[in-house]
């Protein structure tokens, strides 16, 4: 073990804990102002009348070209899927991995534009709106990319591992059926950029329209549909929305398309159009979080921590230890019954611990030294 000056370890979490302040003060305003009123249409809504007004409040969005000399989708995934370590890569969705922004496709040997919500899926290809949408568009290594394909979203039950730049992304795909099951620490995501594409295309004015169902089609069915909805719902709830997701949902928002992802604003409006929910009035005030009765109880120490870290839970049976920097990458994953894990190989630097044990799951944050 090693150990800083006491000067220094108190800068350190000085630091660290500034961070969380004005990024807790940051949320808390934002939250207050219900987001400036943006959904206020929605509230006392139920079932398909809500969907139908939250198609309202996000569509006719400003629309860019999937490539052009002024501004397009590189333009935009450089700047929302940008690595804040380093600003002149961007992170690829399937792997984690950190690349340099400027190759844009590069002859094959530099990155892609994933659309999450498969464009034959609809056969809207790269048409100026679903085709162009930032909400659901990712940048990917070019090969990971070809192995999705247009696969449906599901748990794989005969997995193949996707390797991308020789490592293993923890994204796998079925060699039985054609689903593919990306890297936990994205599964939350790619559900929510599924929910906004369902809401969003609703077939007005050319557009598709799309649903999510639970079919597995193959790969030449381009029938505006896309799944698995039951394993998406589950993704939801599993992976919650983070620091990075929500800074990506505002980088859209102000800068270019003008609207907002729903489901990262308030995730439990899934439930509501999905879910055990559909009956039951919405009311934004009241659902900001998943309830509390799926929140796991437990804590963290020391934190700050150097390379040890206790995690105690309510329950002695196993569960998944995740670790996630502060642009939602996982640094790390383990099924564990113990309660002590090993951190020592985790840079300085702020994190976040998600626990799930016995269908609960829940968050903390976590300063490193």
């Amino acid at each position: 073990m090693t150990f800083k000056s006491p000067q220094k370890r108190v800068l350190h979490v000085r630091f660290y804990k500034a961070i969380i302040v004005a990024f807790l003060l940051f949320f808390n305003t934002v939250i207050g102002q219900g987001f400036n009123g943006y959904y206020n249409a929605a509230d006392g809504l139920t079932g398909n009348t809500l969907k139908a007004q939250l198609h309202n409040l996000i569509k006719g969005h400003t629309e860019y070209s999937y490539t052009s000399s002024s501004t397009d989708v590189w333009d935009m995934l450089k700047e929302t899927d940008n690595d804040p370590n380093n600003p002149n890569n961007v992170i690829l969705i399937y792997s984690g991995r950190s690349v340099n922004a400027a190759q844009e496709y590069n002859n094959g040997s530099g990155w892609n534009r994933e659309h999450v919500w498969a464009k034959s899926r609809g056969d809207f290809g790269t048409a100026i709106g679903p085709g162009t949408d930032a909400h659901h568009l990712r940048p990917a290594d070019i090969s990971v990319n070809s192995t999705r394909s247009n696969r449906s979203f599901d748990d794989c039950t005969v997995c193949v591992n996707v390797i991308d730049n020789g490592v293993d992304t923890g994204s796998k795909y079925d060699s039985s059926v054609f689903t593919f099951e990306p890297r936990y620490a994205v599964k939350g995501d790619v559900a929510r950029m599924l929910f906004y594409m369902a809401v969003r295309y609703d077939g007005e004015n050319g557009e598709p329209n799309l649903e999510l169902n639970e079919n597995l089609p193959n790969n030449t069915d381009k029938s505006p549909f896309h799944g698995k909805l039951s394993t998406l719902l589950a993704w939801h709830l599993a992976d919650p929305v983070d620091d990075w997701e929500r800074h990506r949902n505002e980088v859209i928002f102000t800068n270019f398309q003008h609207n907002r992802n729903p489901f990262i604003d308030y995730p439990t409006l899934a439930d509501y159009i999905w879910g055990a929910k559909t009956t039951q009035v919405w009311e934004q005030s009241s659902t900001l979080a998943v309830a509390d009765n799926t929140k796991l109880n437990f804590s963290i120490y020391p934190n700050p921590a150097t390379d040890r870290l206790l995690i105690n839970t309510p329950s002695s049976t196993s569960k998944y230890i995740g670790i996630y920097d502060v642009i939602g990458k996982q640094v790390y994953l383990k099924k564990t019954i113990e309660s002590q894990i090993n951190i020592s190989n985790l840079k300085a630097g702020m994190y976040f611990v998600k626990v799930q044990q016995d269908g609960k799951i829940d968050t903390r944050k976590l300063v490193v030294e």
